[in-house]
């Protein structure tokens, strides 16, 4: 049996497991991304409205430039993080108020115009904004510069903060859609599940076409399987013939040769001849007989496994397999007592009587002559049981079940015609009903046997 390749399902759901992890690191790194860029937008905007309210407030008395800094503009600063704030009002190059290292940011070239610069400010990367405004002090203009920086701790502790909340998304995404992938797996396979199910309850002999409707991937699936199905059951259909056709050319002409033995065994007088003669007719026997069980064998092994179950009676059923080997059991002087009672059961009526019959002949051709083989019909603990005992030479010395077997002989036996295929076609059929074989001894001298045949009542 060839090992399993792996598992489709397993398959489907690790890819798509693999393209949610690319997904997932996707959407993490774009919101990490978009994030950032937000919280530095805000931090932007914010500075340029601080030093909007700062240039507002400039004004010129007595021909100078005075500045009073305004809280809003620095609170508006705290009001997203905690970090410092740094400024610079300045004349050309003279600081007016502020820090006066606070420089290396571009100047804006026309009013009103603010300009944004990132630099190195007392060890610590700020974000610096700048804006110029013309005051009118004395008899001129003044060109007026405003910058106002802040440190980035904040923006990048929020920045850190919305990229770890990002990273738990997205591996709460991956989860779940590891978990959907999976369920999207299991419903995608669920229609080769249930064709595969459909065909796994069907008995070996059931070859129906399916009858499923299946999606189009499926349908070459569900096309090459109804070809095969097909193709075996002609090929059953074939070997069904065959074996009908074997057993009628088979018995035919051993029937023919056996007669024409018997008829010059009565006809010549030398007793050479006559002994010639009758090993003649026991090869054709053995012959005939071993044909005949081999191929009720092989009519077992077809039959049993899609049964043609109907309502049988056990004791008509048992009678006509009596009355049939009737003209055998004379020829010995063995008489039948039959003694049986309404026993209805649901079974393969030609199945049944080829193992009635091969129990019976069994029973006839080891008994010895001029003895009774005892038949009983009856209902016992709500089964149908069949019983038939002879006066013959018993099990002999080995194990009594091991008798079932094919080819199975007892050591008691050799030099009658037999096949040893009686007992194992009658438990064959046993089984496919759901019934037993048993086999007993008469009495303790090892001497008569027992064959008993338990089957469901209807």
């Amino acid at each position: 049996m060839m090992r399993p390749a792996g598992s489709i399902g397993r398959r489907l759901t690790l890819l798509l497991a693999a393209i949610a992890a690319l997904l997932s690191l996707l959407s993490w790194g774009m919101v990490s991304s978009f994030s950032g860029q937000a919280a530095a937008r805000t931090q932007d905007n914010v500075l340029a409205a601080s030093v909007a309210t700062i240039a507002e407030t400039l004004r010129s008395e007595q021909g100078r430039v005075r500045l009073e800094l305004p809280y809003s503009a620095f609170a508006m600063l705290g009001a997203i993080s905690q970090d410092r704030v740094f400024y610079r009002v300045s004349i050309a190059d003279e600081t007016l108020t502020g820090y006066d290292d606070l420089r290396g940011g571009r100047t804006p070239e026309s009013p009103g115009e603010v300009l944004f610069d990132t630099l190195d400010f007392r060890g610590e990367t700020v974000r610096m904004a700048s804006i110029s405004r013309v005051v009118l002090a004395g008899r001129g203009s003044v060109p007026v510069t405003v910058s106002v920086a802040q440190t980035g701790n904040g923006i990048a502790g929020v920045t850190a903060d919305l990229s770890r909340r990002a990273a738990m998304m997205s591996v709460a995404f991956f989860i779940l859609a590891v978990a959907l992938s999976a369920f999207a797996a299991r419903a995608s396979l669920q229609p080769l599940n249930s064709i595969a199910q459909a065909v796994s309850r069907r008995g070996p002999s059931d070859l129906r076409p399916i009858r499923r409707i299946a999606p189009r991937e499926l349908e070459p699936l569900v096309a090459s399987l109804n070809r095969l199905m097909e193709r075996l059951g002609q090929s059953i259909r074939r070997s069904e013939d065959f074996i009908t056709e074997a057993a009628h050319r088979v018995r035919t002409p051993l029937a023919t040769v056996r007669a024409q033995a018997e008829i010059a065994l009565h006809t010549v007088t030398g007793d050479e001849e006559k002994k010639s003669l009758r090993r003649v007719i026991r090869a054709v026997d053995e012959s005939s007989r071993s044909a005949g069980q081999l191929l009720d064998h092989a009519t077992v092994a077809f039959r049993a496994e899609d049964l043609d179950r109907r309502l049988i009676e056990t004791s008509e059923l048992t009678k006509s397999v009596v009355e049939s080997l009737s003209p055998t059991a004379e020829m010995k002087d063995i008489t039948f007592d039959l003694s049986v009672e309404a026993t209805p059961i649901r079974g393969d009526a030609i199945l049944l009587q080829t193992a009635l019959r091969n129990i019976l002949d069994n029973a006839v051709k080891y008994s010895p002559p001029e003895t009774t083989v005892k038949i009983t019909v009856r209902r016992a603990n709500g089964l149908a049981e069949v019983e038939i005992c002879d006066q013959g030479t018993g099990l002999g010395l080995g194990p009594a079940q091991q008798l079932t077997e094919r080819f199975k002989r007892g050591d008691n036996v050799a030099g009658v015609v037999g096949s040893g295929l009686g007992l194992t076609i009658a438990e064959e059929v046993m089984r496919a009903h759901g019934g037993t074989l048993s086999l007993r001894n008469i009495d303790e001298e090892g001497t008569g046997t027992c064959v008993l045949l338990t089957l469901p009542l209807a």
